[in-house]
């Protein structure tokens, strides 16, 4: 059934989808990567594709920036759309001397600030866990296929850090519990969403920033990095243990 931010009819939307939050990012995904890609909507240019790949049904659509925008998406596909799981690729700024630009990492998860979880549900929770059984299956075929990751923590903010007036004090209120590799915008609502709707999520980032590097990453390098990523997630949802 359509709603009024996705004109995808029912049946058109597959059971696994990938979401970057760049809808140019998920239209360059759906056609390197999918055969027989279909675009399944355009609503506010928030494109989504289904197609298949190695011979599984998989839709890419892109969640745009920030909760309020990506926890419209994630909670009609759970809801309307009968989507069983949902694994975020998006990008992160690093937060440990030790996370480098380009590391993948596999979010476990994630704390905010924000009052989402009330707003959206009448509770108090600021932190969010990625599906354990669907990260630990990703964290396998990371290492069947060679790929490098880092597990662990990530912080969810409101605001583009580096646009913070006093960004240690903000960190500083993260609680000693929480160890984040790196800050992005969206994945704690896709936690909350997938256990509100006892659905399965997942995070993979790629680091393109750091509080601890100056250098200049090659675009050829980024889009390596992003390759190696988007490769796991779609080999993640087509393979079991």
């Amino acid at each position: 059934m359509p709603t009024p931010h996705n004109e995808a009819k029912k049946g058109e939307i597959a059971k696994v989808v990938l979401m970057p939050g760049d809808p140019l990012r998920a239209k360059a995904i759906a056609e390197k990567y999918l055969d027989n890609a279909k675009l399944v909507n355009q609503i506010r240019g928030m494109f989504a594709y289904t197609g298949t790949y190695k011979g599984k049904e998989i839709t890419v659509m892109a969640h745009g920036m920030g909760m309020p925008s990506a926890g419209i998406y994630i909670y009609e596909l759970f809801k309307d759309y009968d989507v069983d799981k949902i694994i975020r690729i998006g990008s992160c700024g690093g937060l440990r001397k030790d996370i480098k630009l380009l590391d993948t990492i596999l979010v476990e998860r994630s704390y905010t600030e924000s009052n989402y979880a009330f707003t959206l549900n009448n509770e108090h929770d600021y932190i969010s866990g990625a599906s354990v059984d669907f990260t630990n299956h990703i964290d396998k075929v990371a290492k069947r296929e060679g790929i490098n990751i880092v597990r662990g923590d990530v912080v969810t903010s409101d605001v583009f850090d580096w646009y913070m007036t006093d960004s240690d004090l903000f960190y500083s209120r993260v609680p000693k519990e929480i160890a984040p590799l790196a800050c992005e915008m969206e994945s704690f609502a896709l936690f909350y969403i997938a256990k509100l709707f006892n659905k399965e999520s997942a995070c993979l980032l790629t680091v393109v920033d750091s509080q601890f590097e100056n250098e200049e990453v090659s675009a050829q390098d980024r889009q390596n990095s992003m390759d190696n990523m988007i490769k796991l997630a779609l080999e993640s949802a087509v393979t079991n243990d």
